[in-house]
């Protein structure tokens, strides 16, 4: 069985490059481009052992959302990558202590599907 991992990323491109980088790393991964729906599925679906989180999304930001994943007890031991074209936020003190990891977008296939290779529970 693959490990879960949830994609929030409101670029198509992107969430497909991200989901595919994902899938050779050994994810079943969903896409969600919707800040408001990733938190609605936060909220109802099973704990996604790890997360690809953008800042900038519509209706929820991606930092509410992290904020969210922190303060949730069933969640707090989520992996969490927040990949962000906005150096100045994704720099913030609130944003770097809740992350596992920070990449700075563009974020190229293989460097996503190494890092996901490494946080994987049965091969890091």
């Amino acid at each position: 069985m693959k490990t879960p991992a949830v994609i929030i990323e409101d670029d198509i491109t992107l969430s497909k490059i991200f989901y595919e980088a994902l899938n050779r790393a050994g994810y079943d991964s969903k896409v969600i481009n919707d800040g408001q729906e990733a938190l609605d599925c936060l909220k109802e679906e099973e704990n996604p052992y790890l997360i690809i989180l953008d800042l900038h999304l519509p209706n929820v930001s991606g930092a509410e959302i992290l904020q969210y994943i922190r303060a949730t007890e069933s969640l707090k031991d989520t992996k969490v990558i927040v990949a962000s074209a906005d150096g100045t936020l994704a720099t913030t003190p609130d944003i770097e202590q809740n992350a596992t990891f920070l990449l700075q977008k563009p974020v190229g296939f293989s460097q996503l599907q190494i890092l996901a290779e490494r946080l994987h529970p049965q091969r890091g």
